[in-house]
């Protein structure tokens, strides 16, 4: 999935920034934080896809009101 490896990608980065300042964290805590940022991008997703279903239901809603004033 597309999701999992970006959110793989931002905690090897992460991993990075904290070798790179001379700290360590133990390899289960960078696998926790994926988990977590893969949760907060399907979190942000789902947020999305409700958002747009409630578009996509008010333009139903207006095509049946449209539908009955042609009828």
């Amino acid at each position: 999935m597309q999701r999992s490896k970006h959110a793989q990608e931002v905690a090897n980065r992460f991993r990075e920034l904290v070798d790179k300042a001379g700290d360590s964290l133990p390899a289960s805590h960078y696998e926790e934080l994926g988990l977590l940022i893969e949760a907060a991008i399907d979190t942000a997703l789902v947020e999305q896809l409700e958002s747009l279903a409630g578009k996509l239901e008010k333009i139903a809603h207006d095509v049946r009101n449209d539908a009955e004033y042609f009828t």
